[in-house]
């Protein structure tokens, strides 16, 4: 089996920094030490302003939440955010996206498919939306056991 080359770390987190600080600059956050940029976007993602102030110089950033915010803030994809924070590759997001696409040979999802297509991959957000599914589908098949019973069949 072919191994996957290392990656460098530190260029990673320094090209996330990079491609963060242009991402906020085309957005009109003005980046100069008084220019408030980064304390605004920090503000607006729900951020501590030393978080962003690390991850624009390079120190990167692991934590989803973090992630999750930047992408909803910047509005775009969780999944480019992933690839460029050196969290998954191209590929790895590829590999989930198709799988999401391909459904079982009776045409229908099951659950854990319907959590990834729907972007809960991570937890605790992948279990509770298993875990409600299965929840609601009991529900729903005990009301039709109810229904066939009532109805004699």
């Amino acid at each position: 089996m072919e191994q996957e080359p290392e990656r460098d770390e530190e260029q990673t987190r320094r090209a996330f920094g990079a491609w963060l600080r242009t991402c906020l600059e085309e957005r009109g956050y003005v980046l100069s030490p008084r220019g408030g940029g980064q304390s605004r976007f920090a503000e607006n993602a729900g951020l501590g302003r030393s978080t962003v102030g690390r991850i624009l110089n390079g120190q990167g950033a692991t934590d989803t939440d973090v992630l999750k915010a930047i992408a909803k803030t910047l509005n775009v994809s969780y999944g480019e955010v992933l690839v460029r924070a050196g969290i998954a590759t191209v590929e790895e997001l590829a590999a989930v996206r198709n799988a999401t696409l391909s459904t079982p040979e009776t045409g229908s999802l099951t659950i854990e498919q319907a959590a990834v297509g729907l972007g809960f991959v991570e937890e605790p957000e992948h279990g509770l939306f298993v875990a409600m599914s299965n929840t609601l589908l009991r529900q729903l098949q005990a009301r039709t056991n109810d229904e066939n019973r009532a109805a004699g069949t």
